[in-house]
């Protein structure tokens, strides 16, 4: 097993890339501490993960409020005394709103859910893992934070400094032996919204419109991503940008 006596602490994972990645990790050893925002959500996979006989932990969390996400890593040292992986997953679409056309709300509500959430929690988990020694970190961008019309205003926006966070983190930390990656996924079969709606519909556009025009990915060919940069197969992987797009953004 890859993450043998691990213990990892999952946002968004009460659906999508999320629940893969929880379930993906606990069936390779992995205690996992499953958070979201929708309590059945995450209750469910961690009935299922308990079923397959794995170890898991429910959290409800909104991760743009820093006191959820503190509570949240609490709960993981309080049940497990230790965090070794911490995945920062959860996330919000735009409806894919140029910036003419989107709001304030709108604005701030998708960053305060993909930026504001990854920071807090890495606030949180860095001083962690410096006393154990190191930890992995994986920030979940997409192929928005490399381009420009990928998505919306916001949510284009919001990638592009992940990935900054991403960097700056493994930089300041490697020395730490924490490592801090990212995921650049393409378009995924997922309910990733706003208020839980699918984007869908922007995903297939902006698909049609490329020239490669690839399959929309299953979550669980991201979350076998997510399982290399949290293992010691990527000991020596860090500050990336690892996109998994099927070749979207090749040309």
């Amino acid at each position: 097993m890859k993450l043998q006596e691990k213990v990892a602490v999952i946002t968004g994972a009460g659906s999508g890339m999320g629940r893969e990645m929880a379930k993906l990790f606990a069936a390779e050893g992995a205690k996992v501490v499953a958070a979201d925002i929708v309590p059945a959500g995450v209750e469910e996979v961690v009935s299922e993960i308990r079923a397959a006989g794995g170890t898991a932990t429910a959290v409800v969390a909104n991760v743009a409020k820093a006191e959820d996400v503190e509570a949240m890593i609490d709960t993981a040292m309080g049940t497990y005394g230790r965090l070794d992986i911490l995945v920062n997953n959860a996330g919000i679409m735009d409806r894919v709103m140029p910036v003419a056309d989107c709001s304030d709300e709108l604005w701030n509500r998708v960053m305060a859910v993909n930026l504001n959430g990854p920071f807090y929690a890495c606030r949180k988990a860095i001083p962690i893992m410096q006393k154990q020694g190191g930890g992995s970190i994986i920030n979940t961008a997409s192929v928005a934070g490399l381009r420009g019309g990928a998505a919306g205003v916001a949510y284009t926006s919001s990638k592009h400094a992940v990935l900054g966070l991403t960097k700056n983190i493994a930089g300041f930390y490697a020395k730490d032996g924490i490592r801090c990656n990212a995921i650049c996924p393409g378009g995924v079969a997922t309910a990733i919204g706003i208020g839980g709606q699918p984007h869908g519909e922007g995903i297939e556009r902006l698909m049609k419109v490329s020239q490669l025009s690839p399959r929309v990915a299953e979550a669980r060919e991201i979350a076998t991503v997510a399982l290399f940069l949290a293992s010691s197969d990527a000991s020596f992987v860090n500050g990336v940008a690892l996109v998994a797009d099927g070749g979207w953004v090749a040309i």
